[in-house]
């Protein structure tokens, strides 16, 4: 009897056993994720939450093949250390097993990484500047050029010589510009031409102006070229300038240490500060020591970028959440520099098996390109026709009128050619000539290629030898 009643115990038990481990893993399969709520990692739309880390979370979940449930943490910080070595925040409730993965734009530093596993980075990012627009510095030297693009600008160069080299042939070629070639002075010489296609881009009549159809035809399309061109120079410049450009009086952060007019802070308890605190960098410290004395921290995100488009406010903060206030707020512009670059990790417990795939889904996810769908997805500028107005005018921005003065001046050198050849077929008629002779004689004697003999001169040395 004790016998049978041994292994019906142990058969219990191993039933047991195996219920037990069976309902951990059904538990254990949908995962807790904790997060915090900052645009535009993870919103609220309705009762759900969506954004940059919700997508992220949703991909990095198929890939891997498990459930979960996001929670928002409990105070709403993302994670410190205090004196005792306690973290707060979603650092915080991963290493006290109150979820398992923190998913929020954490910020991939020393300390957190002794305290929870972290992720390889979703996204880079560093430290820069917020202010706003109209803060900004007096024209730079050659601000006038801004406008135009260098392309277009060597393009309006090539134009301008090819256009004056036009009209100096074209005067050379046609008889109406001369009707004695070999005692005439001609008018346009290539200075001249050069000094009348000048006066044209300044909108000036720099005389003599050209008789020949030819001549006319190269001037017109010069002058309509030159109207479309100031047109859209003046249009863009005074965009330009009342949209006001992004060159900033605090360049960096060292103009940012060395004035006092523009009170700067930072995100308190941030990984921000903690890089300026940790510092040694001279210039650091010194912005550290100035926002520790004068108390110009800010409690969350939306606060800085408040404060900053009020004015006289110089935000400092992670650059892609700066990149987001700018894409929101037309009026804000980030400072070029940046430093302290790191990155934005998943954290979990440490020594958590997970921690190596899920860096591996990140990477994946990298190299098919569908994390740079997600920024530009959520990270999309409202301000695109701001910016728009204000660029520099590029060479296919213009390319039909450059089109209309190509046409010009290859119709402009046809007639040119056209009118002499029709000259030449008379010359040859009373002379008896072949018309190809005097072509060539003509072309010879006008654009002074050698020392041919004018039409008149050979029909004297004809007379003389009669």
């Amino acid at each position: 009897m004790r016998r049978i009643r041994m292994p019906l115990v142990f058969f219990v038990l191993s039933v047991g056993v195996f219920l037990n481990m069976g309902a951990c893993n059904a538990a254990q399969s949908e995962m807790r994720i904790t997060t915090i709520k900052q645009e535009p990692y993870a919103v609220s739309k309705g009762s759900q939450l969506e954004g940059f880390c919700m997508d992220l979370l949703s991909e990095v979940a198929k890939k891997l093949g498990f459930k979960y449930k996001v929670q928002l943490v409990k105070d709403g910080s993302y994670g410190r250390q205090d004196d005792n070595g306690n973290w707060n925040g979603m650092i915080g409730e991963v290493v006290r097993g109150e979820a398992d993965l923190a998913v929020a734009p954490l910020t991939l530093t020393a300390a957190r990484e002794r305290a929870v596993g972290m992720t390889k980075p979703f996204m880079q990012t560093g430290i820069s500047i917020l202010l706003r627009k109209d803060i900004s510095e007096g024209d730079a030297f050659f601000d006038f050029l801004s406008p135009f693009s260098a392309e277009t600008w060597v393009g309006i160069l090539l134009a301008y010589l090819g256009t004056a080299a036009c009209i100096f042939v074209a005067a050379r070629l046609s008889p109406c510009e001369w009707s004695q070639p070999q005692s005439e002075q001609n008018r346009f010489s290539l200075l001249h031409s050069l000094w009348y296609t000048a006066g044209a881009l300044t909108l000036q009549g720099a005389g003599p102006h050209p008789k020949a159809l030819s001549g006319r035809v190269i001037c017109c399309s010069w002058w309509l070229f030159t109207i479309v061109l100031l047109a859209c120079y003046f249009s863009n410049l005074s965009s330009s300038k009342t949209s006001e450009s992004s060159h900033l009086t605090v360049k960096g952060f060292e103009d940012l240490a060395n004035q006092d007019t523009i009170k700067y802070g930072c995100l308190a308890g941030s990984s921000t500060l903690a890089f300026f605190k940790n510092s040694n960098n001279p210039v650091y410290r010194r912005i550290f020591e100035h926002m520790e004395k004068t108390k110009s921290f800010v409690s969350t995100m939306d606060e800085g970028v408040r404060r900053a488009k009020e004015g006289d406010y110089a935000f400092i903060g992670e650059s892609v959440s700066l990149d987001l206030a700018v894409a929101r707020h037309c009026e804000l512009v980030r400072a070029h520099e940046v430093v302290g670059m790191r990155g934005y990790s998943i954290a979990a417990a440490l020594g958590s098996p997970i921690i190596k795939n899920l860096s591996v889904a990140v990477l994946q996810l990298s190299e098919a390109g569908e994390l740079a769908y997600l920024r530009s997805k959520w990270w999309a500028s409202s301000c695109i026709t701001d910016r728009a107005k204000s660029a520099a005018v590029h060479p296919h921005n213009l390319k039909g009128v450059f089109l209309v003065l190509s046409l010009g001046l290859g119709l402009g050198a046809l007639l040119a050619v056209l009118e002499l050849t029709s000259k030449s077929r008379r010359s040859a008629a009373e002379q008896r000539k072949s018309c190809c002779t005097v072509l060539t004689e003509e072309l010879s004697l006008r654009l002074r290629t050698s020392n041919a003999k004018t039409p008149q001169e050979n029909v004297d040395k004809d007379k003389e030898k009669a």
